[in-house]
């Protein structure tokens, strides 16, 4: 094996590895090679050489215009091993099969997974407020909110997922939300605000509603273009169970006089009344949309939400079956003695057609 003149005594195993590349591939790759051997000239020149400057290497000097290997520098021969290999798999791609895409091709590719969330550790205070105006003069508001999430002991587990998806055939492309099925119900969240009324002058304090240990099972939000006007369509699936919610006259931190109800449960059911564990479809965007849009009324526009008839083209025609499930009603008075009004049940309840239009 004859030593390389550019290699020390020592370099035996890159001179192995020229010993065995040079006989099969030099000839072949000897346009590739020359290429390469001019562009990683290119890149010395960038970087400088010791006690050279850039006009003495502004062009190759007459040993690199040779296509032969052998007069390049035995610091890029790693660098033509990597570069040999990359362009042996090129040779061995079929390029016939690359072609560009058209608009409606492109439009036809998906992505994956698309984005997960989680929103472990979260909490959120402040004193914002914010007022439904319905007449001047006349506001309803909530303020001061406050929220926080309890979380399981692997953060990100369970996250939230935002997916573009295709829609029932004909319809357009829907943009989805999915909770967390949190199935050990480790997810638990704290909500509280205040609120009131300001009408002829006079400010109303209605007191605090808090929810405690609020869990969501699943179920996530549906977003479209509705079919036959301008406007939102959404689709809305709920499991869920509050350990109580309690309004409070007298404000947050003060339980004497207030209503609670501790246990709600709230999810699909069967034709029994029996609940099954899946969330309840209160809306879908191709089975029986909701929507959220303008429409003009008395001269004016108005605010609209609605979800239709159930259809038949897109699903069974029936309104999916929820549950309400209460499991205590009760007040405390204020002199601290407890109304207990026992437990509250709806087996099963349907939304065949809802339409609420805001207006002064």
């Amino acid at each position: 094996m004859e030593r390389h003149p550019h290699l020390p005594d020592d370099s035996a195993r890159r001179h192995e590895w020229r010993a065995e590349y040079r006989p099969e591939c030099r000839e072949a790759l000897r346009p590739e090679l020359h290429g390469l051997r001019r562009a990683a000239y290119r890149l010395r020149l960038r970087f400088g050489r010791r006690g050279a400057s850039a006009e003495t290497h502004a062009v190759p000097p007459p040993e690199y215009t040779d296509y032969h290997a052998d007069y390049l520098p035995a610091r890029l021969l790693p660098v033509m091993a990597l570069c040999a290999l990359v362009l042996a798999a090129l040779v061995a791609f079929d390029v016939a099969a690359m072609e560009p895409m058209n608009d409606k091709a492109l439009a036809a590719v998906r992505g994956g997974d698309g984005v997960s969330f989680d929103l472990s550790g979260f909490r959120m205070d402040g004193d914002a407020r914010l007022t439904y105006t319905a007449q001047p003069g006349r506001s309803m508001y909530s303020e001061y909110l406050s929220a926080s999430r309890s979380d399981s002991a692997q953060p990100f587990a369970d996250p939230y997922r935002i997916d573009i998806v295709n829609g029932a055939p004909g319809l357009a492309d829907v943009i989805r939300l999915d909770m967390p099925r949190n199935a050990d119900g480790a997810q638990k969240w704290q909500f509280a605000y205040d609120w009131g009324v300001s009408a002829d002058g006079i400010d109303s304090y209605g007191g605090a509603v808090l929810l405690k240990d609020l869990v969501l099972y699943g179920g996530g939000w549906q977003f479209s273009t509705p079919r036959t006007r301008d406007g939102v369509a959404f689709g809305a699936a709920v499991r869920m169970e509050i350990g109580q919610l309690a309004l409070r006259a007298n404000g947050r931190n003060e339980a004497q006089g207030q209503m609670a109800m501790d246990g709600i449960r709230i999810g699909a059911v069967d034709n029994a009344g029996n609940f099954t564990g899946q969330p309840w479809v209160i809306a879908d965007v191709a089975a029986q949309p909701g929507s959220i849009d303008a429409v003009a009324q008395n001269g004016g526009p108005r605010l609209h939400i609605g979800i239709a008839w159930p259809d038949a083209q897109y699903g069974s025609g029936q309104a999916p079956q929820g549950g309400i499930q209460i499991d205590k009603i009760s007040f405390t008075n204020p002199g601290g003695g407890v109304i207990d009004f026992g437990s509250s049940r709806i087996g099963s309840v349907q939304i065949q057609y809802l339409d609420i239009k805001f207006r002064p």
